[in-house]
């Protein structure tokens, strides 16, 4: 069922917006504004899916098991690691919609001081949050699944 597979896909588009950052900021490193641009268009498409894809996840774990989580049954320091990892993704994640938003605003509209300004902050945490899902999803998924 495509459902069961979200946790998968969802992950899969994380790796890819890692992926986009990286080399949109490699592009825009050797002043390749269109490069850099289509990149970063792109990363926010992907992470776009992304977010509609985690609501439906959330949605479908809801509706087949009564809460919205993914247990962890990790012991001991992974354990630990896991939840450190996982508060910091998530308090992260919550505001990155508005710094990419602001990002890319100011970024399409040749604002490119204040750009520069607000992508200094928004993409480590955005390169932070990408890999931070990509890992907890293996430790969820692969290395700690019942």
């Amino acid at each position: 069922m495509l459902l069961a597979q979200l946790p998968a896909i969802n992950a899969a588009l994380n790796a890819t917006a890692s992926v986009l950052l990286i080399f949109a900021y490699s592009a825009i490193r050797q002043k390749n504004i269109l490069l850099h641009r289509r990149l970063m268009i792109a990363a926010c498409c992907v992470s776009f899916v992304f977010l509609l894809l985690y609501i439906l996840h959330k949605w479908y774990l809801w509706s087949a098991t009564g809460s919205y989580n993914t247990h962890f049954s990790g012991s001991g320091l992974w354990r630990i690691l896991y939840f450190v990892v996982l508060l910091t993704h998530v308090v992260f994640a919550a505001f990155l919609p508005l710094l990419v938003s602001l990002s890319l605003w100011r970024g399409l509209s040749s604002k490119f001081d204040k750009h520069r300004q607000i992508a200094k902050i928004t993409f480590p945490i955005w390169l932070y949050v990408s890999l931070t899902g990509v890992l907890v999803y293996f430790m969820l998924y692969h290395w700690f699944a019942v």
